[in-house]
């Protein structure tokens, strides 16, 4: 975040703003791109987003007191935001080709806004459902991954990876920042008045949305930063429909099949086995519950780290290679994991919470890159499917992990399969053919005919 900051402030804000304004690419003397001003953003409403999906978390125990629901039943409100938070994303994507990035984000945070303040009023588990389920798991999915690719596709050539990294990173500072305030605020002054501080923070963006977002260079008469030339918009069309287009003629492709796979891999392996189960299995073997959250924690300090670095590393290498070293380092490091674990923090721990937490979300740049350079404007919408696998492996590992430790009475297999998994993320990501993305994306029959 520092290094954005630092290359916003390179030059003086003298057109801020009149960034609204349809000034002619030839007349235009800013000495600041408006889309690091998109950028900026951006990067509010997903650390705002990320908080937001978190925070069900911290309500489950006061939920459970007060109204007697059963953990289970509260966990479902939290797999259906999980869902809808991988599902929503590619129809999300879609529709910012047809509204706009900016209609569509300020309509999600009205969405977050309404579905967090309206739990103060819930009588009945229907309701928690609906509320912290369908609702903030729609207004967050519209502010998923696809967004960020959205952004990056349509506002930069030049420093593209990068802005994906540090877009992706708002996702893990957005929990830093907000689980910790959020679990204060409810232990000391309920659940209630958590719930309303997210409603109210959800509103708060919204203006930030409305005078710096912009939907593409050409409303302002703009490139993207790094272009030479203007760009194709994407064709005008219902938001379903085109979702659906792309997906039906992406899926005949091989290219869309690896990056789908491996990213449900990327799922299992993160959200669906470590972020759910990390924190029992080190209990198993005597480790203090707190000590291994926090152990937890510090993946997400790292992840920040990480995904910064890897989306500099995407500008500068071939992502297939990207993607297959993390996914290789990733799986060796899961087989080593269960000899890790011991009542105390030993070092190889600390040296695996480390590792584990800068390659925690390292794909994503790549992964952004990829789909963009094999199916051109329709990019963001196949990395929207793409990502919705993501979200399927995560919510399926989650589950089997827990059927392998009742059967099994440990994780141990849990942990071996996934590294397993990885290997062969690995294999699928060096298949992944090469296209030069400066001739193939405006030739891709997505680009045209989806």
């Amino acid at each position: 975040m520092a290094g954005f900051l630092h290359i916003l402030a390179l030059r003086p804000l003298d057109r801020v703003i009149q960034i609204g304004e349809a000034v002619p690419v030839t007349r235009t003397k800013s000495r600041i791109h408006p889309a690091w001003f998109v950028a900026f953003a951006a990067f509010v409403a997903l650390v705002g987003a990320a908080g937001f999906r978190a925070t069900p978390g911290v309500l489950i125990d006061p939920l459970h007191e007060e109204f007697g629901w059963s953990t289970a039943t509260i966990s479902a409100a939290v797999s259906i935001n999980l869902m809808l938070y991988g599902l929503t994303a590619p129809f999300a994507a879609a529709l910012m080709e047809r509204l706009g990035m900016r209609k569509v984000v300020t309509g999600a945070l009205v969405l977050v806004a309404a579905g967090s303040g309206l739990t103060v009023f819930m009588t009945a588990s229907w309701q928690l459902l609906l509320c912290w389920g369908v609702l903030v798991g729609l207004g967050t999915g519209s502010m998923a991954l696809a967004f960020v690719a959205t952004v990056t596709s349509r506002w930069f050539v030049r420093h593209r990876g990068l802005v994906s990294g540090i877009l992706t990173a708002a996702g893990a500072a957005g929990q830093l920042v907000f689980l910790p305030l959020l679990a204060a605020i409810a232990t000391n002054d309920g659940w209630r008045t958590a719930s309303l501080v997210v409603s109210f923070a959800a509103l708060a963006v919204v203006p930030i949305i409305l005078i710096f977002l912009r939907d593409h260079p050409s409303e302002i008469g703009l490139t993207a930063y790094g272009a030479t030339e203007a760009e194709e918009l994407p064709p005008s069309t219902g938001a379903a429909r085109r979702a659906l287009q792309v997906l039906g003629q992406a899926a005949k492709t091989r290219t869309f099949w690896l990056l789908a796979g491996g990213f449900a891999i990327c799922g299992a392996s993160t959200n669906g086995l470590i972020q759910t189960h990390f924190v029992p299995a080190a209990h198993e073997h005597g480790m203090p519950p707190t000590t291994a959250a926090s152990l937890l924690a510090l993946v997400g300090v790292f992840d920040v780290v990480g995904t910064i670095a890897s989306g500099w590393l995407t500008d500068r290498v071939n992502p297939r290679i990207l993607l297959g070293v993390y996914y290789f380092l990733r799986g060796a490091s899961l087989i080593v994991l269960p000899h890790l674990f011991a009542p105390t923090t030993e070092p190889p721990m600390w040296a695996f919470i480390i590792f584990y937490g800068l390659d925690w979300v390292a794909t994503v740049p790549p992964t952004v890159a990829l789909a963009r350079e094999q199916f051109g404007l329709s990019g963001p919408i196949v990395f929207g499917w793409v990502f919705a696998s993501h979200q399927v492996g995560a919510a399926i590992a989650a589950t089997g992990a827990g059927l392998i430790h009742d059967h099994a009475g440990s994780y141990d297999l849990a942990w071996y399969i996934s590294g397993g998994l990885c290997a062969l993320a690995t294999v699928m990501s060096l298949l992944i053919p090469s296209v030069r993305a400066t001739r193939e994306p405006r030739n891709t029959p997505l680009t045209h005919h989806a």
